[in-house]
């Protein structure tokens, strides 16, 4: 079943355009990767999809979809004493989420002794965790990530990656991801959006990465673009 179809998106910023004329859909159980250099307008897509910026075009989600959304970056003082549990638990109140916190911690992978840790105590990849279990409450049925592993070690990322994957499978919702790993987006995505602003490509991992365009939208090797720690869009 489509989830959703994005017709004619044009975004701009002061005359300025990032997405033009864009056009794609997404199934329920796919893995929809978004690709492309710093400054193609992947971040600005997302902002789209989640109606916080103005654009024109048609973006129509399925009838009753609910959406989680893990930021590439979260800003936060890490010396606030507030913890996982607060943190969680501030969300469940406001959406009265009747899922418990346990099944919410095994599901991604993070322990009932880290409740009682401060935000600011966590290592990068359980703060990640964190902001997907955080994502979680309220059973969203797609989940956007931007870049999900753009502040942690490589030790985290792949185990990251493996949750968003056993996520998909447990959860049986469909996830968009940012990504500047191609050889996870090779492995785990069911289609890949290439954006820059001179073209776009759409396609199945296995056409993409062999595609003549692949190297056209990013202008180098695609090894340069494999992720960069730190990077952002």
């Amino acid at each position: 079943m489509k989830i959703l179809e994005v017709k004619n998106l044009n975004v701009a910023f002061n005359g300025t355009k990032v997405v033009e004329n864009l056009n794609f859909e997404v199934d329920e159980d796919d893995n929809f990767a978004i690709i492309g250099p710093n400054g193609s307008g992947k971040t600005v897509l997302f902002r789209s999809l989640l109606g916080t910026v103005p654009y024109a075009g048609e973006i129509k989600w399925a009838k009753d979809i609910k959406i989680g959304y893990v930021p590439q970056k979260f800003d936060m003082d890490k010396s606030l004493p507030l913890t996982l549990e607060e943190f969680l638990k501030t969300k469940m109140d406001i959406v009265g989420s009747k899922t418990s916190i346990k099944e919410i911690l095994s599901l991604v992978g993070l322990h009932q002794p880290d409740l009682k840790r401060s935000l600011g105590k966590l290592s990068g990849g359980q703060f990640q965790r964190a902001l997907i279990a955080f994502a979680l409450i309220g059973n969203p049925s797609v989940l956007l990530f931007d870049e999900p592993t753009a502040s942690i070690d490589e030790a985290s990322e792949e185990q990251i990656y493996e949750t968003i994957h056993r996520l998909q499978d447990v959860k049986k919702m469909a996830v968009l991801i940012i990504s500047h790993d191609l050889d996870i987006v090779n492995r785990y995505a069911t289609k890949v959006l290439c954006l820059n602003r001179r073209q776009v490509c759409l396609g199945i991992p296995e056409d993409i990465m062999k595609s003549k365009n692949l190297m056209e939208l990013f202008g180098a090797s695609k090894k340069y673009y494999h992720h960069i720690h730190g990077e952002h869009n």
